[in-house]
């Protein structure tokens, strides 16, 4: 073996196959995967092997269709089989929500090039003689699902990587793994020790203890999954092609031809976590003991929805552990907080998605960077907050919703609340009703009398559609108040300070007492934030940005640290509310002893006052896009705070307001969203944040040439708004946008301003299709929806009250 490496991957299952393979394919062939015992240990050896392209996550469904186009280029290269079945599958609805989701899913798939179609109940029996459609309102068809062989998969994976140059030792036990001074890792096993530049920790099942060794807390859970092969059946092998796969959700299985039976699996309710202290290391190629008690509820209702099930025995039980995250998907790229330490692990579905995983763990690795916008898998999408208390029942939540719809206003109750603000209890007097933004409870919006104290989970306008109504109202007509915790928050301070923001952000610093918006660039151009910097004093600073981010904007700031400046992550420690609306100045004026009228507090300023008893940062900006403040103080001080403003606000028709309402107030004014309309998949040029480019600054910002040549030679497609013809369901995400007959782009978000009672949706289209009043179709739930470009805001349409 060995004894130094460029990176050294660990775990040798589908995914850490994949991971070396990729390394290889983009050019890094000093490269050594370490597996404990044969490769396909673990999850992979026993997994059904089945593969499918839709995610609701779009940049996943990409990554997922780039795993399955990959088997047969890995057949070639390698001359091995994948053992490939692309037969198709369907995923069938027996209720009109369920066929609400397929429909928009379908019409996600119209703008990714995804061939799918929706069936009637007639065509899937036709397809899927197997399944009786009684009760069925019709389904979703997907050509490219299929099946595959796990085993013979892997080792292409693995003869792949060897004819590029990599090294795989078995039978090698990792006992250590220990960071030097330089950066770079020991890597102690049962044969040796090996120094390692990168560490890949694809440890699978072991995932959990892989991480310990190098003090990393990886929040995924094994869970015990259960499927079942039959007897041979005549209608199986009797029939001129092979049954497509069928998704059945009101049953929580799937189901697959195997051989000349049918195989079935389960995602029960009644789920068993597996493993709760630790994955035994003697545990590999074992199957876990035969549990039908488990499943007994889900057999007898695929009886009735398989009817062909019920006549044939049982030829064969495969239960076995496989690994959830907390929200289902992979955590995937460097870990914060560890240097050239990477995870590759949480791939639940290793045949679908493993391909995609080591493309983009190898782009990041080797290019600095991957080509899309993945935060979706990202490690660093949870926080230093998260727990193994938190992320045991959010895993069984997840393996029971497995087949569920999923509402885009949807939010699920395992775990809850876990993390709470000072506000929290006061503000649930007041009819909060709560959402969950990185483990932070946030109030969505305050029900008032016999207004619902749940939002009902829909894809059309909610129940809380009058609360978030009055809210709009009591903002746009007197002064609303509204936490600031939900921004990550910042404190860069030292005497490089200014000259550090110059270099990672792009946009202009501001002087001592006034905030700018600025971008946050990729070297490739592409968004990696959207940051308010405000400048306390010559080297002080606060950044603020959102908060479901802070981990992901840490590590960038870590990955850039420079001497003479520190960055404090402080979004726990500072806290406080957003006062706006034409009163907010009143109260203000009536709480402080500081000047803070328009001539001495002008938009954009910021300033470090007193309020109350509370010693606050106040900048004069809002996302609402009204005359509004943004009031920071210590979290100790938020009660404080919070009864100084409140008290004096009853003079003036101060309302509470929550999400809901701030995502209608936004759309007023066209203000984009992290995630919706600003994420790594984009440009500041396509979506309008190069105005917050400073591209006279002397300094070789991050990003700048990309900027710059975008600059000079245009976007292809640009962020715009429209007003559309809708009824009662809003565009939410990814809907198709038609013009001319053809789609040409796609909307980020939307919603309904509730000041303009319009339906708005923002959409990236061609750049050349864009302009006022020009028409076009948005496909909201399989109806199509007129729609007219729109350019001028919707309230205060020249910033005169925002500004004033």
């Amino acid at each position: 073996m060995k004894t130094h490496t460029r990176v050294c991957v660990i775990g040798g299952g589908v995914v850490g196959c994949s991971v070396l393979y990729h390394l290889t394919k983009l050019g890094w062939s000093d490269v050594l995967l370490l597996e404990r015992s044969e490769l396909t240990s673990g999850s992979t050896w026993h997994a059904a092997g089945g593969f499918h392209t839709i995610n609701g996550d779009t940049n996943m469904a990409a990554l997922q269709g780039y795993t399955i186009r990959l088997y047969k280029e890995l057949e070639e290269i390698t001359g091995m089989s994948c053992g490939l079945h692309h037969v198709g599958g369907v995923t069938i609805a027996d209720t009109q929500e369920r066929m609400d989701m397929l429909k928009a899913e379908r019409a996600k798939h119209r703008h990714m090039g995804l061939d799918t179609e929706i069936l009637s109940p007639e065509e899937i029996a036709k397809i899927a003689p197997a399944t009786n459609v009684e009760g069925i309102l019709g389904g979703l068809y997907d050509p490219l699902d299929g099946h595959l062989d796990p085993s013979g998969t892997t080792h292409a994976y693995a003869r792949a990587a060897k004819m590029g140059g990599a090294e795989i030792e078995t039978h090698c036990m990792v006992k250590e793994t220990n960071q030097l001074p330089d950066g770079t890792w020991e890597v102690v096993t049962d044969k040796g020790t090996v120094i390692a530049e990168h560490i890949v920790n694809a440890g699978g099942l072991w995932a959990r203890e892989v991480g310990e060794m190098a003090g990393v807390y990886l929040p995924l859970h094994p869970m015990e999954h259960q499927y079942i092969v039959t007897d041979d059946i005549p209608m199986i092998y009797e029939a001129d092609k092979e049954h497509p796969h069928v998704m059945d959700p009101a049953g929580e299985s799937y189901l697959r031809q195997e051989g000349r039976g049918l195989c079935i699996g389960f995602y029960e309710q009644p789920c068993r976590p597996w493993a709760v202290d630790g994955t035994p290391w003697k545990f590999g190629h074992e199957l876990l003991p035969d549990d039908f008690d488990k499943i007994e509820d889900s057999i007898e209702f695929a009886y009735k929805r398989f009817p062909a099930l019920a006549e044939v025995g049982v030829k064969s039980v495969i239960h076995g552990p496989f690994t959830f995250a907390p929200d289902g998907n992979p955590l995937v790229g460097p870990v914060p907080g560890k240097k050239n330490y990477w995870s590759a692990c949480g791939v639940m579905a290793g045949f679908s998605q493993g391909g995609g995983v080591g493309l983009t763990l190898a782009q990041w690795m080797i290019e600095g960077e991957p080509e899309r916008d993945v935060f979706a898998m990202d490690v660093a999408r949870f926080g230093k907050w998260i727990t193994p208390g938190y992320t045991l029942p959010k895993v069984i939540e997840n393996y029971q919703n497995r087949f569920s719809v999923v509402y885009p206003n949807e939010e699920l109750p395992a775990a809850r609340p876990m993390n709470t603000t000072p506000m929290y209890d006061i503000q649930k007097e007041m009819g909060a009703v709560y959402g969950q933004q990185n483990g932070l409870e946030v109030a969505n919006y305050f029900a008032e009398g016999d207004e619902p104290r749940y939002e009902t989970p829909s894809f059309r306008r909610s129940n809380a559609f009058d609360a978030t109504a009055r809210e709009v109202k009591a903002v746009r007509e007197a002064v609303g108040i509204n936490e600031v915790q939900n921004f990550g928050k910042y404190d860069v301070k030292g005497p490089n300070a200014r000259a550090w923001l110059n270099k990672i952000m792009a946009g202009r610093v501001p002087k001592i007492g006034r905030l700018s918006l600025t971008p946050m660039l990729a070297n490739s151009g592409r968004l990696i934030g959207d940051f308010t910097m405000s400048c306390l004093a010559e080297d002080h600073f606060q950044l603020t940005a959102s908060y479901g981010a802070q981990d992901f904007h840490t590590r960038w700031f870590e990955q850039h640290e420079e001497d003479g400046v520190t960055v404090e992550n402080i979004s726990d420690r500072r806290t406080g509310f957003q006062i706006a609306g034409p009163n907010a100045r009143k109260v203000l004026e009536a709480v402080t002893r500081a000047d803070v009228s328009a001539d001495a507090f002008k938009f954009l300023d910021v300033k470090q006052i007193t309020i109350g008893m509370s010693s606050c940062i106040v900048q004069r900006v809002s996302y609402t896009g009204d005359l509004g403040y943004e009031i920071y103080t210590d979290t100790m001080n938020q009660r404080a705070l919070w009864n100084t403003l409140w008290n004096e606000g009853q003079k003036h028709g101060m309302k509470p307001f929550g999400m809901r309402a701030m995502m209608s107030l936004r759309l007023d004014k066209f203000f984009g969203s992290w995630l919706s309309e600003f994420s790594p998949d984009y440009t500041a040029g396509e979506t309008g944040l190069d105005r917050f480019i400073s591209f006279k600054k002397p300094d070789d910002f991050i990003g700048r040439a990309a900027a710059e040549k975008e600059k000079a030679e245009g976007s292809a497609r640009t962020l715009v708004a429209f007003e559309v013809d809708a009824t009662d369901c809003d565009v939410h995400a990814y809907e198709p946008v038609w013009i001319n007959g053809e789609v040409q782009g796609f909307c980020t978000s939307g919603g309904y301003s509730h000041y303009a009672q319009k339906s708005i949706a923002m959409a990236l289209i061609p750049t050349d299709l864009a302009g006022e009043g020009n028409e076009a179709e948005i496909e909201i739930l399989g109806h199509m929806r007129k729609a007219r470009q729109i350019v001028t805001p919707l309230f205060d349409a020249d910033g005169a009250r925002m500004r004033g």
